[in-house]
């Protein structure tokens, strides 16, 4: 298992930790003029799951927040296209350039309530990525390591960060989707 703080180029280390000690995930602006109007509302928001492969690994990053491993995770700006913000993440937390090549999974994931009391609910666009350039690095504040898997010996992961690995790796050349059992 890698430690949780790589030595970065030039001297970083010190950076990623100090940033990790403070937890801090960066919210995205149109959120944040969103909370203006709505207060701790729940928020719908459209995000997107990056599940990039390069031969028999899987690129995985460890968040800040929480310090749990996951595939790269992010919101989709207005107007971005879901595939482009799959590869806009990856980029920017990972710096890994990664080609979308197919939508794996759609989901709502169930509703979180973050520490200042904002609550927000992701309809979820899981991706299937191609591996094209880059060696993983913490890129952003977001995460404080980065590294690829083998996709037989990853490290601790809760089950849904699984279940879309799971679903990417898959053969199935539809999109995986859930629903209710509700019906009325």
């Amino acid at each position: 298992m890698p430690e949780a703080v790589p030595p970065l180029r030039g001297g970083l280390r010190h950076v990623y930790a100090r940033r990790w000690q403070h937890g801090h995930v960066p919210t995205p602006d149109f959120v944040l003029a969103l909370r203006a109007h709505v207060g701790h509302q729940s928020l719908p928001l459209v995000g997107v799951t990056a599940v990039v492969l390069r031969d028999e690994n899987v690129l995985l990053v460890r968040r800040a927040d929480n310090r749990r491993w996951t595939p790269v995770t992010g919101i989709v700006n207005p107007g971005e296209e879901p595939a482009d913000a799959a590869a806009r993440e990856t980029l920017e937390e990972a710096g890994v350039v990664a080609e979308p090549q197919r939508l794996a999974l759609v989901h709502t994931l169930p509703p979180v309530t973050y520490p200042n009391g904002d609550v927000a609910q992701f309809l979820d666009l899981v991706f299937l990525m191609r591996w094209v350039a880059g060696e993983p690095f913490p890129a952003d504040d977001e995460n404080i390591a980065a590294y690829w898997f083998p996709l037989d010996d990853l490290p601790k992961l809760e089950q849904g960060h699984r279940a879309r690995i799971e679903a990417a790796r898959s053969l199935e050349t539809t999109t995986r989707f859930v629903r209710s059992r509700r019906r009325d």
